[in-house]
């Protein structure tokens, strides 16, 4: 059994072509570049689910949003489903979670009063706060720390006052923003652990989900005129199906009003978010490694889906674009980096952490996680992502060649070449010439 430290590190909504690691010659990430620099980029990374909750429950749990039961932001995941967390715990390691968990949902409550759940899902440690959005109504260790502060307010009105194109920055000072508050929170943490037991800590930044509202410095970073253009919208063509006029229709009224020039502005500030997670992100492995060796430690740096950032005429996730739907995913292992690299170019989903932790460090395998062991470098054929929305639950197949969405009674939505139309502007759904022969060789 190898008894590495692990810190997984983990942004909120963060697309994964806005990295350097991942040939963003724009966005400033140095911190995030040196892990990947240092271990296994993965280049074809999926989720389960272009959304928090299934997102999440499936990282930890290694199951599809089928299987654990979480299509929306609702609900929770039962305390004694297993997640990698028990298996940790079981063989000797010390779990910490800080900042964003999101494994039940947030409602008018402290979150204090959901840390025995916590504590069932297999952490040790329990710092929690909500994403951006919540902290209006949900109460935190971070909304106590701004009401102490005389913040709280002048925080929760600015973000009741916003609508979603608000572009200015946020009223809190740098050292009081949200990703700040983690970041402190997860070095403290780091400084005062006496490591008699390996740790695994769990850092969940709320940024860089929207609002666009990096604080200080960070607003100013990017220039909306240095940012790319966004891929142009869906064209409708007479033959695509009923159910995808309606949705694009949907989408179109939902977003009335996002013009390039907003797009461009939303881009520069969702860029300074990601930079201010980056300097976090830093400074936390900076205080790790004043007390431990970097071949002691193992670094996953996931999202839990992307953003659209005005692609297609939308912006947020919940829709199975690749800038929704596709993730940046980094893991640096001492000792095991070239194993990984077997699985580096292949299609790989977020479901396949927890078998591949539990090989790497030698742990009894779980009987029931469904996702495969990166390093083993078997080939995927297909990464499944699902979601429920617009009243009916939704379905994404992604192959080497194609994409193909479809909803629960088989009725197909969205189809695109990807090797030959990678901007997925062309919707091959209703082409009668496309058959499933196409779809799976």
């Amino acid at each position: 059994m190898e008894k590495k430290d692990i810190i997984i590190l983990m942004p909120d909504q963060l697309r994964w072509d806005c990295l350097g690691a991942y040939g963003n010659k724009i966005i400033k990430t140095p911190n995030i570049d040196k892990i990947a620099e240092e271990g296994v980029i993965f280049k074809n990374a999926y989720t389960t689910s272009p959304l928090c909750m299934p997102a999440r429950a499936s990282f930890v749990s290694g199951l599809y949003p089928h299987q654990h039961g979480m299509w929306e932001n609702k609900g929770s995941l039962p305390p004694e489903n297993e997640t990698f967390f028990h298996h940790l715990q079981k063989n000797g390691w010390f779990v910490a979670h800080i900042g964003k968990a999101h494994f039940y949902e947030h409602k008018n409550f402290h979150m204090k009063t959901m840390e025995d759940y916590m504590r069932k899902r297999g952490i040790d440690y329990v710092h929690e706060t909500t994403g951006p959005h919540a902290t209006v109504t949900t109460d935190s260790y971070m909304t106590d720390y701004l009401k102490e502060k005389g913040l709280l307010e002048i925080f929760r009105n600015d973000y009741r006052n916003r609508n979603k194109f608000s572009t200015h920055p946020s009223p809190l000072k740098e050292e009081d923003y949200l990703d700040s508050y983690v970041g402190k929170k997860a070095c403290e943490f780091i400084k005062n652990y006496s490591f008699e037991k390996p740790l695994c800590l769990f850092v969940g930044f709320p940024s860089p989900h929207e609002p666009w509202d990096p604080p200080g410095k960070y607003a100013e970073m990017y220039s909306p005129e240095d940012m790319p253009l966004p891929v142009e919208e869906i064209i409708e063509t007479a033959d695509l199906p009923e159910k995808t006029k309606k949705i694009i229709e949907q989408w179109k009224r939902i977003f009335n009003g996002l013009s390039q020039e907003i797009i461009k502005k939303i881009r520069s500030l969702y860029y300074g978010k990601i930079s201010l997670v980056d300097y976090w992100i830093g400074e936390i492995l900076k205080t790790y490694y004043e007390k431990r060796t970097p071949e002691n430690l193992i670094i996953i740096f996931w999202s839990d889906h992307g953003e659209m950032l005005g692609d297609h005429g939308l912006l947020y996730k919940s829709v199975f674009y690749e800038q929704s739907v596709k993730i940046p995913l980094i893991i640096k292992w001492p000792g095991k980096n070239d194993e990984l690299r077997k699985s580096a170019n292949k299609i790989v989903e977020i479901i396949d952490i927890f078998p591949t932790l539990l090989s790497g460090l030698g742990l009894e395998k779980s009987k029931r996680v469904v996702g495969e062991n990166l390093f083993e470098g078997k080939k995927k054929n297909f990464a499944l992502s699902e979601i429920y929305a617009f009243g009916f639950h939704q379905y994404m197949i992604r192959t080497e060649k194609f994409k193909m969405v479809f909803e629960n009674d088989g009725d197909c939505l969205f189809l695109f070449d990807m090797e030959n139309d990678p901007d997925e502007i062309t919707n091959l759904a209703g082409k009668i010439k496309y058959f499933k022969s196409d779809l799976i060789n």
